[in-house]
């Protein structure tokens, strides 16, 4: 078994250990969020955690109203602006804490009177000695070059950072997800031979949209990192905009549908798509009612959408780490990458 697959298996305990050891951390926050009153969100990461910041935008903005920004690093370590952050929450998302570039953006908006918060799975880490609080995520080490429980713990970080910013979020349905992702789990052996189909797959689109955008986005980058399939991800809103133009017959697209806001919008594309025969692979909720879809994984469960994005991307992950498997590719040995990343 590869270190993906065996860190996929590990989340529903990673997630656990998360909520157990920062909820109260999240009571301490709000006495905080209730005093400062930020009017502005800015949010910093890279690679994964790009995903992981998209994720939170949405959460963030839906649940609470304040504005979220996602930061461009460029405008701090290249062009070296001055911004004006005194309300402002500024929040670096980083596995390793030592990614270069955003902690640059940190020390810049703390020296411009933002509060600043870290994400990081390494207490140790230089964004941890940096930041004015800490979200310690509880993965335990990443062994795998491709994130899984480092990505599902930062959602739970920040799943508990919103908790703090609005009542919206409770601490009651975060505690349910670990549960919901070891239920996931059990698509393990449905996908390993669903994947066959997809063995010799190039390319493909990722579809979803609101809170689950950046579960495309993330399911996107997994297959090119691990399985080297050219993999798009679109919202369904803006795939009408241009991009559905690339689908012809059989051309493989994964649609992301839980029960929702955004439901309504993926069945009329995915009705669209059916009508241009193209090869369609959802995943939904057992009890959804879909349209003809050429395969459908079904996840087990009523979710909330709001708590949807961390059990909607296990299947991905497992569909990842099976199909590279099935293409004869190594997931823990992805060529020109390692786990830590720097940019500038």
């Amino acid at each position: 078994m590869s270190l993906m697959m065996d860190e996929i298996l590990e989340q529903p305990k990673a997630l656990e250990r998360t909520f157990i050891h920062e909820r109260r951390h999240t009571l301490e926050f709000k006495r905080l969020a209730d005093q400062r009153k930020f009017g502005l969100v800015v949010l910093v990461a890279r690679g994964t955690s790009d995903n992981a910041a998209q994720f939170a935008r949405y959460l963030i903005e839906i649940t609470s109203g304040i504005p979220v920004s996602l930061s461009a690093s460029s405008v701090h370590t290249l062009y070296r602006a001055r911004l004006h952050l005194g309300d402002a929450l500024v929040v670096g998302i980083s596995q390793s804490g030592e990614g270069t570039d955003i902690n640059m953006v940190l020390e810049a908006a703390r020296k411009q009177g933002a509060y600043t918060v870290g994400v990081t799975n390494e207490a140790r880490s230089a964004m941890a000695g940096l930041v004015d609080d800490v979200f310690l995520v509880r993965a335990g080490k990443q062994r795998s070059v491709a994130a899984t429980k480092t990505y599902t713990g930062q959602l739970m970080a920040l799943y508990l950072l919103a908790a703090a910013l609005t009542p919206r979020i409770t601490l009651d349905g975060i505690n349910r997800i670990p549960a919901q992702v070891d239920k996931v789990l059990a698509l393990s052996s449905q996908i390993r031979v669903l994947v066959e189909r997809y063995r010799y797959m190039r390319q493909c689109v990722v579809v979803a949209r609101g809170l689950n955008y950046a579960t495309a986005m993330e399911l996107a980058l997994k297959l090119m990192e691990t399985c080297y399939v050219v993999a798009e991800r679109f919202s369904s809103a803006d795939f009408l905009h241009g991009p559905i133009a690339l689908v012809e017959r059989d051309f493989p697209l994964l649609l992301l549908m839980p029960p929702g806001k955004a439901f309504r919008d993926m069945k009329k594309l995915a009705e669209r798509l059916h009508a241009l025969r193209a090869d369609t692979l959802a995943i939904s909720s057992e009890r959804a009612k879909l349209p003809l879809l050429t395969r459908i994984l079904r996840v087990p469960g009523e979710i909330p959408e709001i708590y949807s994005p961390i059990p909607y991307i296990v299947p991905g992950q497992l569909l990842a780490a099976h199909l590279a498997e099935a293409k004869g590719i190594d997931p823990d040995k992805p060529r020109s990458l390692q786990i830590v990343t720097r940019t500038l």
